[in-house]
C-alpha cells in the first residue's frame, strides 16, 4: 500500500478532498498544491504510482508464488480495491505491508484500519505495522551514505506534534533507524530534522529542514547530504520539498546540498520487502 498520488493536474482537486477527508478545503493552499505539482511537470504521469506498480511487479517477481496488489490510500486503485482483488483471487490470508517503515496512529494505522474494513473477515490478515528496524532496509540506506563526504540530515515527513502526548511511537522509530544507519554505515557526522509539515495552525515535530540548515550553516556545515529515511520513493514531498525548496535554502546560505537516490523499486530493496512478507506468512494462521 502507498499514499497514492493525482495522475494529472486536473485529478488535484479531487485528490486533496480525498486527503482532507470531507473536511473544508482553503483555496491557497489547493492553489499551492496544483502549482507544485505544475512545477514537477505532472503532466507526465505522478512517479509515485509509477514507482509503486514498478515495485508491486517487482515483488510479485521476487516472491514467485504469492500474488500482489496495489491500494492506495487516497488514489486508484483503492485499498478496497487491492482487497477485493485479492479475495478474487482465492486469497485465505492477506499480508498487509505499507510502503513507510514508520508506525503512527496518524498514518499506518489507517492503512490498517482501511484494509481490515474491506477484507472484512474473508480472510486472514497478517499486518506489518512497522519495519523501522529491518536489516535489510538499514543496509539498503547505509550503502546510500556510506562514501558520505558531507554532513548527513535524515529527514521524515513531520506530523503534529500532539501524537508525543499519546505515547506514539513515530519519532521514536524514526530516530532509531537514522541511528542504526549512521552506525551501519560507520559515520558520525550527522542529525535529524522534519519536512513537509502541513498548515494547520497548530504546532508539528520539529526541527525543520529549513530551520535546520540555518543552524547547520550557523555550526560551519558546507555540504549537506539529506537521507530521507521516512520516505521509500520518489513523489511530490522529495521531488518539491527537499529537490527545490531545501536545495533552493541550502543555495541561498551558501550551502551544498545533495540527496540520496531513493530505494524505488531498485533490486535490494523489493528483496528487503519479500522478507518481510515471508516473515508475516510464517506468523500467519495455519487454516
Amino acid at each position: 500500500m502507498a499514499y497514492g498520488s493525482p495522475e494529472r493536474l486536473d485529478d488535484v482537486p479531487a485528490y486533496y478532498a480525498d486527503i482532507r477527508g470531507g473536511r473544508p478545503i482553503r483555496p491557497d493552499l489547493l492553489d499551492d498544491l496544483v502549482e507544485r505539482y505544475r512545477r514537477l511537470g505532472i503532466e507526465d504521469g505522478s512517479p509515485l504510482n509509477a514507482i509503486t506498480e514498478e515495485t508491486r511487479a517487482a515483488l510479485e517477481r521476487e516472491l514467485g508464488d504469492t500474488r500482489v496488489f496495489t491500494g492506495m490510500k487516497h488514489w486508484t486503485p483503492h485499498i478496497a480495491d487491492a482487497a477485493a482483488g485479492a479475495l478474487d483471487a482465492g486469497a485465505k490470508t492477506v499480508v498487509g505491508l505499507v510502503l513507510a517503515p514508520h508506525y503512527s496512529a496518524m498514518s499506518i494505522a489507517g492503512y490498517k484500519q482501511q484494509l481490515a474494513a474491506a477484507i472484512d473477515g474473508r480472510a486472514d490478515l497478517v499486518f506489518v505495522d512497522s519495519w523501522h528496524d529491518d536489516p535489510g532496509f538499514v543496509e539498503v540506506l547505509a550503502d546510500r551514505v556510506r562514501s558520505a563526504d558531507a554532513h548527513v540530515v535524515f529527514t521524515a515527513h513531520s506530523l503534529p506534534a500532539h501524537i508525543l502526548d499519546t505515547g506514539d511511537p513515530y519519532k521514536e522509530q524514526l530516530l532509531e533507524t537514522s541511528k542504526l544507519v549512521a552506525e551501519r554505515a560507520r559515520i558520525s557526522d550527522w542529525s535529524f530534522s522534519f519536512q513537509s509539515e502541513s498548515d494547520t495552525g497548530e504546532p508539528w515535530l520539529g526541527p525543520d529542514i529549513l530551520d535546520h540548515l540555518e543552524d547547520l550553516h550557523e555550526e560551519g556545515v558546507d555540504d549537506v547530504l539529506v537521507c530521507p529515511v521516512g520516505f521509500v520513493a520518489d513523489h511530490l514531498e522529495i521531488r518539491w520539498d527537499l529537490d527545490h525548496e531545501a536545495r533552493d535554502k541550502a543555495a541561498e546560505l551558501g550551502m551544498h546540498l545533495e540527496r540520496i537516490e531513493m530505494p524505488n523499486a531498485d533490486p535490494a530493496f523489493i528483496r528487503v520487502l519479500a522478507g518481510l512478507v515471508r516473515n508475516a506468512l510464517r506468523t500467519a494462521p495455519v487454516s
